[in-house]
């Protein structure tokens, strides 16, 4: 099975100025309507991914992109990249809609996410 890259995200503590710059530099659209505040990224493209854009505190950390690398099975994976030296920085949780998820870093200090959709691996 691959395990491609099927979604990024930028975390920011500028969320609606990040909003602005790429909508105008690209003509990205982008979306917050949802209970998280979450603004989802469509860039128009048949090709390549979409995002989005998390709004973070000044206490949570820095900006930075993040990649969504989809798996079958959540746990799994996790393990797998403890045991080559990544590190969990939020463990495995279901998420609105089902989807599953877990956000590690790697060896350089790199975060990344693994999730299994619903859509992608039913039941």
């Amino acid at each position: 099975m691959n395990n491609p890259v099927m979604h990024w995200q930028i975390l920011s503590k500028q969320p609606d100025a990040l909003e602005k710059f790429y909508s105008s530099l690209f003509g990205w659209q982008v979306n917050s309507d949802n209970p998280l505040g979450y603004k989802t990224v469509k860039t128009g493209s048949k090709s390549g991914i979409d995002g989005g854009i998390w709004p973070i505190a000044p206490n949570e950390g820095h900006s930075m992109v993040q990649l969504f690398v989809q798996v079958e099975d959540v746990k799994a994976y996790l393990d797998k990249a403890k045991n080559l030296g990544g590190t969990v920085v939020i463990p495995p949780q279901v998420l609105p809609g089902g989807d599953e998820m877990a956000v590690l870093v790697d060896p350089d200090g790199i975060p990344f996410a693994i999730f299994k959709s619903e859509k992608y691996f039913p039941g």
